[in-house]
């Protein structure tokens, strides 16, 4: 009888032996096994992708060193996807023998991966159809389980040794080209250097890759720089997409990567120097962020990922922290958070980007501020949706208005539409313009109407209201496009007295600061806004201020309105160059118009804006007797029709 220590040494000898003719068998017939499964890549490559993929010379060198020759991967009627001239690696064998492929060595000389597209034809249309058709599982992804096992084979597939001679990333898209070309890669000891030449339509440029990576223990300390003198441009954006960017430097600092029971984080950090971009949809001009940096860490759950709140994002001496999350727990949800602790309101003011606030350059503050932002919005229960923004000042104090002198709403002044970068003719915004209407000349009707339509809370709000935010909010994402913004009649006149009507990001954030200075500091008083506001904005053709609103379409002074010229006003304000076509050619309102009319009416009754008796001639029909009769196609009793003027309708007072 064996005892048991002797089954055990029994069955390990055993073992130890069928390892041995396992590994022995596997040498014998290593060039034999290499031979089959470069068949079955080939007949998968044309079976599954209609492509042809070809190695012309495949051996092993020794026991785990693989040389390959002539690698060649090209799809049917469509240009090669990459080619290699020589390819030699290493394998790891013991982790092959549990399922890893774990590269060791790599050495590339002379070959290219190219992403072309010709027409409506992409040479990779193929693989990108093919992961169409993946059926999409219903269960739960664990994102933390996911996450590691993508990141662990990635860093596997990264060799601890490489290098890399004349191996080029090619992009063609329609003419537009783009060429990174790796002359030099070594990675040699943990240590990263290479040499690269960028080439497009437009420019041609030395970058270098230089610093720390092992991607064993999975961390990395690299910096990407330019050689040449000057910064680094980013290709084909340009081209592509007209977005004209560059920077001096990038670091990026991977300093852990780690499974910590069912959570996975990553940790580190990445930075940029004098980042560069310049798009029409983002300002007029440059902008430029001197330097920025991101503290981050990753979180992934079983059912969440994360940036959690211990990040800190630096962009010059401004700092805060971000948290965003996705989560999947019950249902799909996203969150954001945004926390600046206290600081200096100077601090902030000096950091704004170069070009994006050219309006605050100059500007002078004493005091501090803290802010935090707090949105959640849930896919399965929309109107639940969170949005509260919230500053706490201390002291806080404008000592020197920018570009954007706010005082001068208490002043007279020039005002110059501008449309499509034309300015209009000037309007003085004071009584020495016979058109100028001082608020208490103006009807009340009017008053109540516009404030109804436009901003019924004005009054009360300071610049803006946090419900019209988040039901704005709400239908953009229902309807997965911007139909519906949220301007309050303070932001309306920060943007037509101070900024143009560019409809980019850089003219949208300053409007925010702008207003919030306003209204928050009490620059000027809520009656001399709406003042302002009702003697500048445009009314029709060429029509600016209620004084000449007032009489080209009533032949009246702002006082002598009714109720039903006041309606109409209030309603044309979105579209003041459209306002014949409220009209048919009998020279009534169109039914939709009467419509509108009586939403308005009735809106107002509910907020007791107005009495059964304001509204005892509802029934007579409005007459347009001004110099805006001209605009409207109405036909005489001989059945001739007037002509409208050949007026552009494009422009409109922009909400």
């Amino acid at each position: 009888m064996r005892t048991g220590k002797q089954k055990i040494i029994l069955a390990s000898t055993i073992l130890i032996i069928l390892f041995t003719v396992l590994i022995s068998v596997f040498y014998i017939f290593r060039n034999a096994v290499l031979q089959q499964t470069i068949a079955k890549v080939s007949n998968t490559m044309e079976m599954d992708y209609n492509s042809t993929f070809s190695v012309k010379k495949a051996s092993f060198d020794g026991f785990s060193t693989l040389n390959l020759s002539d690698v060649v991967l090209a799809p049917k009627n469509a240009d090669t996807l990459f080619k290699i001239q020589k390819l030699t690696t290493s394998v790891n064998i013991w982790k092959l023998l549990i399922g890893d492929v774990q590269l060791g060595t790599l050495n590339i000389q002379n070959g290219f991966v190219q992403l072309t597209k010709k027409g409506k034809t992409r040479n990779f249309d193929a693989f990108i159809k093919k992961d169409k058709q993946t059926e999409i599982s219903n269960e739960k992804k664990d994102y933390a389980e996911f996450a590691y096992r993508i990141i662990s084979k990635a860093l596997n597939l990264v060799p601890t040794d490489m290098i890399l001679d004349n191996l080029s990333f090619r992009l063609d898209d329609n003419g537009k080209k783009a060429m990174i070309n790796f002359q030099k890669m070594r990675l040699v000891d943990k240590q990263l250097e290479t040499s690269i030449r960028v080439q497009t339509n437009t420019f041609t440029q030395r970058w270098k890759i230089k610093g720390f990576a092992d991607p064993r223990n999975k961390k990395a300390d690299i910096r990407f720089f330019n050689i040449d003198t000057g910064a680094i441009k980013v290709p084909y954006f340009d081209e592509r997409y007209n977005l004209k960017s560059s920077f001096d430097s990038i670091r990026l600092n991977i300093q852990n990567i780690d499974r910590d029971g069912d959570e996975l984080h990553v940790d580190g950090f990445t930075s940029i120097k004098n980042l560069k971009v310049n798009h029409s949809k983002i300002a007029s001009k440059d902008v430029v962020i001197k330097n920025a940096r991101f503290d981050f860490r990753f979180l992934f759950g079983s059912d969440f990922i994360s940036i959690d709140s211990t990040s800190t994002v630096q962009f010059n001496k401004v700092k805060f922290h971000p948290y965003v999350a996705y989560e999947t727990k019950k249902d799909t949800v996203y969150k954001l958070k945004v926390v600046i602790p206290k600081m200096k309101a100077q601090n902030f003011i000096s950091s704004l980007p170069d070009g994006l606030f050219t309006n605050f350059q100059g500007m002078e503050a004493e005091g501090n501020f803290d802010y935090n932002l707090n949105f959640s919005y849930n896919k399965n229960k929309p109107d639940q949706l969170v949005f509260d923004s919230n500053i706490n000042k201390e002291n806080l104090k404008i000592t020197k208005y920018g570009k954007a002198n706010l005082n001068k709403l208490n002043e007279e002044f020039i005002y110059r539409a501008l449309i499509k970068n034309v300015l209009q003719r000037p309007i003085l915004v004071g009584s020495a313009n016979s058109n100028y209407t001082s608020l208490n000349q103006i009807s009340p009707y009017l008053r109540k109407c516009v404030l109804t339509t436009e901003d019924p809370s004005f009054f009360s709000h300071h610049g803006f209201i946090n419900e019209a935010f988040k039901q704005s909010i709400i239908k953009n994402i229902k309807t997965k496009k911007f139909a519906r913004g949220a301007s309050t009649i303070s932001m309306q006149l920060v943007k037509n007295v101070f900024l143009t009507r560019e409809k980019t990001v850089s003219r949208k954030l300053e409007e925010i600061l702008l207003v919030y200075i306003l209204e928050n500091n009490r620059i000027a008083s809520k009656e001399r806004m709406l003042e302002v506001y009702f003697n500048i904005i445009e009314w029709g053709p060429n029509v600016y201020g209620i004084g000449e609103a007032s009489r080209f379409y009533f032949q009246k002074s702002p006082s002598e309105l009714n109720l039903k010229e006041c309606l109409y006003l209030a309603r044309i304000i979105p579209s003041p160059k459209k306002f014949m076509y409220q009209f048919n050619n009998q020279g009534m309102l169109k039914d939709f118009a009467i419509k509108q009319e009586s939403f308005l009416i009735n809106m107002m009754f509910r907020r007791g804006l107005l009495s059964p008796d304001d509204t005892i001639y509802q029934s007579q029909r409005i007459i347009i007797s001004g110099p805006a009769q001209s605009f409207l196609r109405i036909k005489t009793q001989d059945t001739t029709q007037v002509k409208i003027d050949s007026l552009s309708v494009d422009e409109e007072f922009d909400l």
